[in-house]
C-alpha cells in the first residue's frame, strides 16, 4: 500500500508544477505526518523532491529530474500515459508530454502506444477546461469560488468552498462545502455557468468520512418501480444502459408495428428520471405500472396533440 502512495505521488508531482503536504494528504486521505515520510523516503530513493515553506511554497519534484521508465513495467507505462491524455482531453496544460519527458527513454522517447484513448471532455470542451482549470486553482489556493446554477426548481446564484473534482457516471462534479446549506454537496459542472472567484480565502475543513462519496447524493430510502413492455428494437439501448440480463424476452402477441416484446423491471431513485427515461423510447414503449407513470404519460400524449392541433 506505502509503495503504491509513494509511487502515485510521484506521478502526481511528476505531472504537475507543484502541490502542498496538506493537499497531498486529503488526496490520499492520510495525515500530514505520513506525507511527510513519504516525501523523505521519496528523497531517500533519489527523487530530487523540493519542499518551501511561505508565500509561493509548497512540494514539487525538480524539473531536471527524469524518471527511469525501467522503473515500471511496459504496461504500467502506457497506462500512465493513457491517464494523463485523459486529463489533456479536459486541461490546458499538457500532462502527457511533460510527463513522458520525465522518463528516461534510454536514447529513444517514451511514446504513448494509442491502444487506449480516454477523453473526459463534453460537447462544452473549452468551458468545461476553463471550469476545472478555475476550480483547481480556487480548491489549490483554499479560495471560495461563485456561480450560477441551473437545477430543476429554477436557477441562483451560489458561493462555495471547493475540495475535489470528481469524473463519475460520464460527467464532472466538484465537491464543496456549501454556506448556505451549511453541508457537504456535490455539483454537477455542466449546471455550473458565469463562475468568479472572490477575494479572500477560506479554512479548510475536515471533510467527514464517506461525505465525498458520489453515492451519497445519488441515492434515496425511496425507490420507484418501473415495469415496462419495449419493442424489441430498443434492445440494444436497454443492454448498453442495463446490461443483457435487465430484461426478458416475451412470447406471444405484440403491439402493431413492434417486432417482438422486451419486458423489463427497474428500480429508480427519482420519479423525474423515471419519467424522463421511459419518454425517450416514444411509442417504442408500454408502461405497466406504476399506473401514476402510465397516467402521467398519457396526460403528456394528450397535450402534445392538443397544442399540435391549434
Amino acid at each position: 500500500m506505502k509503495t503504491d502512495r509513494l509511487i502515485a505521488i510521484t506521478m502526481l508531482l511528476l505531472s504537475r508544477e507543484r502541490s502542498s503536504a496538506p493537499e497531498l494528504a486529503r488526496r490520499f486521505e492520510v495525515s500530514r505526518r505520513t506525507i511527510s515520510r513519504d516525501l523523505e523516503d521519496l528523497c531517500r530513493a533519489g527523487i530530487p523532491v523540493v519542499t518551501a515553506q511561505g508565500t509561493g511554497g509548497g512540494v514539487w519534484i525538480d524539473p531536471a529530474y527524469k524518471l527511469s521508465h525501467t522503473f515500471f513495467t511496459a504496461e504500467e507505462v502506457q497506462a500512465i500515459l493513457a491517464g494523463l491524455g485523459g486529463l489533456d482531453s479536459v486541461s490546458k496544460t499538457p500532462y502527457l508530454e511533460k510527463t513522458a519527458e520525465r522518463f528516461s527513454g534510454r536514447g529513444s522517447p517514451v511514446i504513448a502506444d494509442g491502444l487506449i484513448e480516454i477523453d473526459l471532455a463534453s460537447h462544452y470542451r473549452e468551458p468545461l477546461s476553463e471550469k476545472i482549470a478555475l476550480l483547481k486553482s480556487a480548491t489549490a489556493e483554499h479560495r471560495p469560488v461563485s456561480f450560477t446554477y441551473y437545477y430543476a426548481q429554477g436557477e441562483g446564484r451560489r458561493a462555495i468552498e471547493p475540495y475535489r473534482l470528481i469524473f463519475r457516471w460520464s460527467s464532472w462534479y466538484v465537491f464543496v462545502w456549501c454556506p448556505l446549506r451549511r453541508d457537504w454537496r456535490l455539483f454537477k459542472l455542466n449546471r455550473l455557468w458565469d463562475l468568479t472567484v472572490p477575494d479572500g480565502t477560506f479554512v479548510p475543513r475536515e471533510i467527514p468520512e464517506g461525505a465525498d462519496a458520489p453515492e451519497r447524493y445519488f441515492s434515496s430510502p425511496e425507490k420507484y418501480h418501473l415495469h415496462a413492455l419495449f419493442d424489441a428494437r430498443e434492445k440494444y439501448r436497454l443492454i448498453e444502459e442495463y446490461g443483457p440480463s435487465s430484461f426478458r424476452e416475451r412470447g406471444g402477441d405484440t403491439y402493431p408495428g413492434w417486432t417482438g416484446t422486451l419486458e423489463l423491471e427497474h428500480d429508480f431513485v427519482s420519479y423525474d428520471n423515471m419519467r424522463a427515461w421511459i419518454l425517450g423510447f416514444g411509442d417504442r414503449a408500454r408502461v405497466l405500472s406504476p399506473p401514476e407513470l402510465a397516467a402521467d404519460i398519457a396526460r403528456q400524449a394528450q397535450n402534445i396533440l392538443s397544442r399540435e392541433a391549434h
